[in-house]
């Protein structure tokens, strides 16, 4: 029987969470993991989510997510969609499963107003650099990632108050 894919609840979040670790050990970046589930209960549910998500589930057991939110192109002019997880299980990899949650992510996204979907993949996960390549999705060699976490984070929003009238 194949999986069922339905929108995750907070009843979900420890099972997201021990997907995320186990993507994450895969990918040898499990000490980078600081999310718990009371965390995506936080953020992820109620009046104003910070993201949407998916679990993929078979015989009552989480077996894949897709977790994403909102994101707006100023150069299109039109909202989309930025996947920030997908995660299928081992046992489930070659099922389709993957193109399924992508495939309802974005159909999500488009009921939304979403016209696009964008994503980021590890330099060296060549395996879902190849589903995505083989799911439609195109490289941009134009681009780069920046990212300001930690004290460059913090450095940056105190400014701020230094700079504010």
């Amino acid at each position: 029987m194949a999986a069922i894919i339905r929108p995750a609840t907070p009843s979900d979040a420890e099972a997201i969470v021990a997907m995320l670790r186990d993507l994450a050990r895969g990918l040898g970046l499990e000490d980078k993991i600081r999310c718990t589930p009371d965390d995506l209960r936080r953020h992820g549910f109620g009046p104003a989510p910070a993201f949407h998500g998916l679990v993929a589930e078979q015989d009552g057991a989480a077996v894949g997510v897709c977790l994403w939110f909102a994101s707006f192109s100023t150069f299109r002019g039109e909202p989309g969609l930025y996947i920030q997880d997908l995660y299928v299980a081992p046992s489930q990899r070659g099922s389709g499963l993957g193109r399924r949650l992508l495939a309802a992510a974005s159909a999500a996204g488009r009921g939304e107003g979403a016209t696009h979907l964008r994503l980021s993949v590890e330099t060296g996960n060549d395996g879902a650099q190849r589903f995505y390549a083989a799911a439609g999705l195109r490289w941009q060699d134009t681009e780069r990632i920046f990212l300001a976490d930690s004290r460059a984070f913090s450095d940056l929003a105190d400014e701020a108050g230094e700079t504010s009238a």
